[in-house]
């Protein structure tokens, strides 16, 4: 537990696959937990329901996170109810993946807007009161893929690569101000959008890229975020830590 507070934690994306468990884990630590849901979204209510039913009574807070004015109204909204954010997690992210060939502009803005752009609109809401606290934890969730490359992904390597440029920029200028900014690189991770991949493809494709010989658990990635957010790990920031199985090394 904390000693002075509980912490406000604010995940982005969190209804779905990861951000779920990133938005329990850090709840069974003792985090006051918000998350985020798109305006068009017609589960957030069931979604809601089910988390509160295992006793989880999450906020949330509904956001375009690929646009300016409606982060600005989102994080007022979490400030004015519960307080400023001590955590963010920015984790929104969509893919529109096809060849470069085929790829239109719309996929590649779409891709940029929500995982790119998004960093920004979202972190520039926080980091003021962070740096006035003294403390703060800027989380990234970024991709094996803006490590090494995918097929199919041009827009989503870069705006994933975009992200760790992003982290170490920040990092450089927060750092004496009680903030870390840092970035995780997860690999293939068993979430519902993964597991939705044919198993064929699963076993004959991905599985033996990844010396382990599985899909990561939702509840790892989990809690690197975990100890990324607390008061131990204020000597890393600008990082870049993966988290997959030793698909890939660097």
């Amino acid at each position: 537990g904390f000693t002075t507070m509980k912490r406000i934690v604010l995940v982005t994306g969190g209804m779905g696959g990861l951000g779920e468990s990133i938005c329990t884990k850090m709840a069974d630590q003792g985090y006051t937990v918000v998350t985020t849901y798109s305006p068009n979204n017609q589960k957030k209510d069931q979604w809601l329901a089910e988390m509160a039913a295992k006793g989880y009574k999450f906020s949330a807070q509904p956001v375009d996170v690929a646009d300016y004015d409606s982060c600005v109204a989102c994080i007022e909204a979490i400030k004015n109810t519960l307080g400023p954010i001590d955590v963010l997690v920015n984790n929104a992210g969509i893919t529109r993946d096809m060849t470069f060939k085929k790829m239109t502009k719309n996929d590649w803005d779409a891709v940029m807007k929500t995982n790119l752009d998004s960093a920004f609109n979202m972190t520039k809401q926080v980091m003021d009161d962070m740096i006035e606290k003294g403390w703060g934890r800027i989380i990234n969730v970024a991709s094996v893929n803006g490590q090494k490359g995918a097929f199919g992904q041009t827009n989503y390597s870069a705006a994933k690569a975009g992200l760790h440029g992003f982290t170490k920029a920040l990092a450089l200028e927060v750092a004496k101000k009680g903030v870390t900014v840092n970035t995780i690189s997860p690999g293939y991770i068993g979430t519902k959008m993964v597991t939705a991949i044919p198993q064929d493809i699963l076993d004959e494709k991905i599985i033996p890229q990844i010396p382990q010989g599985r899909l990561g658990q939702p509840d790892e990635v989990a809690g690197l975020i975990i100890y990324l957010a607390s008061n131990e790990a204020a000597f890393v920031t600008g990082a870049n830590i993966s988290i997959n199985g030793g698909q890939h090394m660097y």
